[in-house]
């Protein structure tokens, strides 16, 4: 893991957006590897681990259930998977829609908690992607800030695979831009999750606060 160059990389694009160099944080992606790099991870000091699947985290956390980690979920979520995600996670990167919010919020209610979440938008409106479309997200951030179980702290994106760089700038800045217009001074909405290892640096450049990162810190994934 060559954590100091990613470091280094995304330093760098912070710099070039005039941004603070410290604004950004590392989601290490363990999803697909063994137990052994979240132990990794934690080492570096990587105290943000991203999962994909419920079932593989939670199992991951009943291994090592004193982690001193924050778990993320930045896959898509299922609603009838949402009852034993909700209270798991740090941060729930993949809220998609209203019934999954519904779902959500009675998985958190029965759970006695407040969950954090980020709303997640298609803003390239790929078919084959889940993500609310950017004309659906006001409404469903609306929605769920009115939830008292849940918390909407941020918006989260993915860029099209292999995108030129010139799209993935159009993606990660319309969703600063949507952003900046859903937020109040009571929804702050100061979490921008987007930008993964192919496409980190473009997002940081356009206002990420959280970057996915797997394949560049673990390489590829064991399944």
């Amino acid at each position: 893991m060559d954590l100091a160059a990613v470091r280094g990389r995304i330093a760098a694009a912070a710099a070039r957006a005039g941004r603070r160099t410290d604004s950004v944080t590392i989601i290490a992606v363990t999803k697909g590897h063994p137990l052994e790099r979240v132990r990794e991870a934690a080492g570096a000091g990587l105290l943000d681990v991203g999962e994909s699947r419920v079932q593989e985290a939670a199992a991951k956390q009943a291994a090592w259930p004193d982690a001193p980690v924050r778990w993320h979920l930045v896959g898509h979520l299922q609603r009838n998977k949402a009852r034993l995600a909700a209270g798991r996670f740090a941060l729930i990167h993949s809220l998609d829609s209203l019934r999954l919010a519904d779902a959500l919020e009675a998985g958190a209610a029965a759970a006695g908690v407040v969950q954090d979440v980020l709303v997640e938008v298609n803003v390239a409106r790929e078919p084959q992607k889940s993500g609310a479309m950017p004309e659906e997200a006001p409404d469903l951030v609306a929605r769920a800030a009115g939830l008292p179980h849940l918390v909407v702290r941020g918006l989260m994106t993915l860029a099209p695979y292999d995108a030129p760089a010139a799209v993935q700038h159009r993606v990660f800045g319309e969703l600063r831009e949507l952003r900046d217009r859903l937020a109040t001074s009571d929804l702050e909405l100061a979490v921008l999750s987007m930008g993964m290892s192919a496409d980190f640096e473009a997002a940081v450049e356009e206002g990420a606060t959280m970057v996915r990162l797997g394949t560049i810190l673990f390489g590829e994934r064991v399944s």
